[in-house]
C-alpha cells in the first residue's frame, strides 16, 4: 500500500514541478513582451493550476508514508498545503474561466488593467486576487518549512531538506514582490529565488518518493 501511495506522491510532485517550470517560463515572456498579455496570462495561470492540487496530494502521500512519530510535522505541512490549494485553485480557475475569456488583462504600463464589470476579479497588482495569490504562495512556503524535520540529513533527503529550508527562507522576498507599495519588473525580481527553490523542491520531492519506495 505504501508503494502505491508513494507512486501517487511521485506523480503528483512531478506534475506540480512541470507547473512550476511552466510558470517560471511565463515571466520573461511577460517582461520582454514575447507574447500578448492575454496569451501570457493563459500560459501563467494554466501552468500554475497544475501545482496546487498535485502539491496537496504529494503532501498527503508524504503524511501516509512516514513513521507515525513524525506525522505532526506532515499534518502541519498538509494543513498549510490545503490553504495554498484552496486559495490558488480558486484564483486560477476564476482567471482562466471568467477573467481571461472576457478579455481582461494588465501590463506593467497599465497596472490597473482593463476596466469593466469584471475588474474586481482581475488579478492586477495589489488587487483582491493578487493578495489571495500571495497568501497562497506564503502558505506553500510554510508547508515546506514544516515538512523539513521528517527528512534525514543524508543522501537525497539532505537535499530535500535544504531546498525546503531555502524555499521557506525566501518567504520575505515573496512578500516584498507581492506587497511592496509599487510594482515593477525590478520589484518582481525579488521573487526570483522562487524560480529555483519551488521547482527544485518539487523535483527533489518527486525523486524522494521514487528512490525511497521504488
Amino acid at each position: 500500500m505504501k508503494k502505491t501511495i508513494a507512486n501517487i506522491g511521485y506523480l503528483s510532485a512531478f506534475i506540480a514541478f512541470i507547473g512550476a517550470v511552466g510558470y517560471v517560463v511565463s515571466v520573461p515572456l511577460q517582461i520582454f513582451k514575447l507574447v500578448t498579455p492575454l496569451q501570457d496570462s493563459i500560459i501563467a495561470f494554466g501552468f500554475s493550476l497544475l501545482m496546487p492540487v498535485p502539491f496537496l496530494l504529494a503532501m498527503l502521500a508524504l503524511h501516509y508514508t512516514i513513521p507515525k512519530e513524525k506525522r505532526f510535522w506532515t499534518h502541519a505541512a498538509l494543513s498549510f498545503a490545503i490553504i495554498y490549494a484552496t486559495y490558488c485553485t480558486l484564483n486560477y480557475i476564476i482567471q482562466l474561466s471568467i477573467v481571461i475569456p472576457a478579455g481582461y488583462f494588465w501590463t506593467f504600463e497599465n497596472q490597473q488593467g482593463i476596466q469593466g464589470p469584471l475588474s474586481i476579479l482581475n488579478q492586477t497588482p495589489h488587487s483582491l486576487f493578487w493578495d489571495i495569490d500571495a497568501l497562497g504562495y506564503i502558505f506553500l512556503n510554510l508547508s515546506t518549512i514544516f515538512a523539513i524535520p521528517i527528512f534525514e540529513k543524508q543522501g537525497l533527503q539532505k537535499w530535500v531538506r535544504l531546498f525546503f529550508l531555502i524555499n521557506g527562507l525566501s518567504t520575505p522576498f515573496i512578500a516584498i514582490a507581492y506587497f511592496y507599495p509599487t510594482f515593477s519588473a525590478p520589484v518582481l525580481m525579488f521573487g526570483t529565488p522562487w524560480a529555483i527553490t519551488v521547482p527544485g523542491s518539487l523535483l527533489l520531492l518527486a525523486l524522494y518518493f521514487r528512490e525511497k519506495y521504488r
